[in-house]
């Protein structure tokens, strides 16, 4: 197969290739794991028991690396896919040359039990959990069809193969072990183990239902029949439907992707922690073919503050308030800053590996699991911090009492760290720099303690906190503007950077700054490509990697929010639309968005992306809102 070159050194992420788009990809969630199915109807990615752990089905990075299909015989491309509305429940609508087949998939959702022997909860207990249980169902609605079954684990990220054994020599239920894990595989169909793998394949007519589902349940608990598949399902549907009602969705032409991003965001959380994952997967390219791959399966400090504006826009409080108890209950490093970022369940040590055994999607490698970058010094850590702690305080009335340490060692931190060079908000792995968003965001942590300090009644460290931020500020405005107004990306440059658009959302400057106007209108016109933004020019910046990369999600929809702030509102409301309508078929984003091609790049589904959409529709729909006062 011959690679398609847009240029010197690039690959274009539209040259065939046996992986699917990213982007058609639709994505499954049970609040403990996540799951990728292909629109062949194939599962290409699902880690269980949890997020982070290894995958049994890799696909998605290696086409031998295990697969879960259950979809119509000699047929790979659908008529139809769609989330039934108001859930993370896949239908798909296939039609063969004899007969209609619809099949449903879900990470299904039940009573939870008394205690969870699979991921144990810090978090109290809920009337509704995982019950660590894939479960797909199928249905001929007109005709005949072949149906097929293929299940194919491949355990520890694709190095292990499947050991199976057929339970009581009943060819309808059969376990599969490696590297340590127990699956069972249950279903209506008539199986056969064909080495690694098993196979069923069976003809239903019009009526006819049939079932599968994998189970790493305690017990290897299973549906017994169609029946109890079916009301698995229902059961999912309802659970995502109820708590989406919960949502303050606003009336407006935006209503879709303002749910969809709920329930995608929401399907990123670990729920026996209170904790978000960045995204669903490890090692989707943010280049194709390139080097920029990472995993994503961990929880962002930086993350805290969009995660707590999106929930608390959205009335989800508490879901908010879940998060907050993670990053009260994460350890604090030596110095008592908090890390960057922490595993799902707390933990602080994420080595960062390679698996060699892996092709990578398209051939991007390497393929990583952990991630180095929870060793970097970035100072944006306690600006995002703090700033959820003072929207949460003021949404809730209160600031509870064992927030307020938490409170103090971020700020004192953020004075003591705001003047030192870091690797900025984008981790570059390369020389730190006096990156002016960092410097932003340490202003936000001494402006945000300074007020949460008010609030408490601490008259004397908010007089000293508020005068730290003006020391940053000021600082800033001295060394971190170009002589055009427009503020640069670090102090020894004058190059552009989307982190700046920082200054907007978190009220930097006045909105009528002709500084932050500058700001705003140079990244619109010098850092975007067919209009969407840059992280930064990948050829004035060092960041300790090769290749050049999309455009990235967050940042275009940062500039939407800037636009508004600066009160370019029909700019901004154009920008949207041109965002919203680049989502994948099923609503979704992932990090970066080739302009040149209209694929998606980088790990998927992405909560920044998601939460950013939030922040920037919520940012124009207030606007809007006021404007007809």
């Amino acid at each position: 197969m011959t690679a398609t070159h847009t240029g010197p050194g690039h690959v274009s992420s539209a040259a065939p290739s046996p992986f699917p788009p990213i982007e058609e990809y639709a994505y499954l969630s049970d609040c403990h794991t996540g799951a990728l199915v292909a629109p062949d109807g194939s599962v290409d990615w699902l880690c269980v028991p949890r997020f982070d752990s290894p995958s049994i089905f890799g696909s998605l990075l290696d086409r031998e690396s295990g697969l879960f299909r259950f979809g119509p015989y000699g047929i790979s491309h659908p008529t139809a896919r769609h989330y039934v509305p108001g859930t993370n429940v896949l239908e798909t609508a296939w039609r063969t040359k004899t007969g209609w087949l619809v099949v449903r998939d879900a990470l299904v959702l039940g009573p939870a039990a008394p205690d969870d022997d699979v991921n144990p909860h810090t978090r109290p207990p809920v009337d509704t959990d995982a019950t660590h249980v894939l479960v797909r169902t199928a249905e001929v609605v007109a005709g005949t069809v072949g149906l097929q079954l293929i299940c194919e684990p491949v355990f520890d990220y694709g190095r292990v193969p499947a050991e199976w054994q057929l339970l009581d020599g009943d060819r309808h239920a059969a376990d599969a072990t490696g590297a340590g894990v127990t699956v069972r595989l249950a279903t209506d169909l008539t199986m056969g183990i064909e080495g690694g793998r098993v196979r069923a394949r069976h003809v239903l007519h019009t009526g006819e239902r049939a079932f599968c589902a994998l189970s790493w349940a305690t017990g290897l608990i299973t549906p017994a029949d169609a029946d109890q598949a079916r009301a698995a399902i229902e059961q999912t549907c309802e659970f995502w439907r109820l708590w989406l009602a919960q949502a303050r969705i606003p009336d407006h032409r935006w209503r879709d992707p303002l749910q969809r991003s709920a329930l995608a965001i929401k399907g990123l959380t670990y729920a026996p922690t209170g904790a978000t994952v960045a995204a669903a997967t490890t090692s989707l390219p943010e280049t194709p073919g390139g080097s920029r791959n990472w995993d994503y399966r961990y929880t962002w400090m930086r993350d805290a503050t969009f995660t707590l504006r999106a929930l608390h826009l959205l009335n989800l409080d508490e879901e908010a308030e879940e998060f907050m108890q993670f990053i009260a209950d994460v350890q604090p490093t030596e110095d008592g800053s908090l890390q960057i970022m922490y595993g799902i369940d707390g933990r602080r040590d994420l080595p960062e590996t390679t698996i060699d055994e892996l092709s990578g999607y398209n051939g991007a490698t390497p393929v990583r699991v952990g991630n180095a970058a929870y060793r970097q010094r970035q100072n944006d850590v306690f600006g995002a911090v703090l700033d959820s702690i003072l929207l949460h305080t003021r949404r809730s009335q209160r600031l509870p009492r064992r927030l307020w340490p938490l409170v103090v060692s971020q700020a004192e931190c953020a004075a003591k760290a705001w003047s030192e060079p870091d690797q900025g908000i984008w981790e570059a792995r390369s020389e730190p720099q006096h990156y002016v968003s960092s410097k932003l965001m340490c202003w936000v942590a001494m402006d945000r303690a300074a007020k949460l300090a008010v609030l408490r009644g601490d008259g004397e460290r908010a007089a000293d906190w508020a005068q730290t931020a003006d020391q940053i500020r000021a600082d800033i405005l001295a060394n971190g503007v170009t002589a055009d107004g427009v503020l640069r990306q670090h102090y020894g440059t004058d190059a552009l950077d989307a982190s700046t658009l920082l200054a907007a959302v978190f009220r930097f400057l006045p909105a009528d700054d002709p500084r932050l106007k500058a700001t705003v209108d140079a990244i619109a016109a010098d850092l975007t490509e067919n209009g969407f933004v840059l992280r930064y020019r990948t050829d004035q910046t060092d960041d300790g990697q090769t290749g050049r990369e999309g455009t990235f999600l967050i940042c275009s929809f940062w500039l939407v929010s800037a636009l508004a702030v600066v009160g370019d509102l029909q700019r901004a409301r154009d920008l949207m639309e041109r965002l919203l309508r680049i989502s994948s078929p099923l609503g979704l984003y992932a990090e970066e968005f080739d302009a040149h091609t209209g694929r998606h790049l980088g790990n998927f589904p992405q909560a920044f992306s998601h939460l950013a959409l939030i922040g920037a529709a919520g940012t124009i729909i207030l606007a809007e809102r006021l404007g007809e006062l």
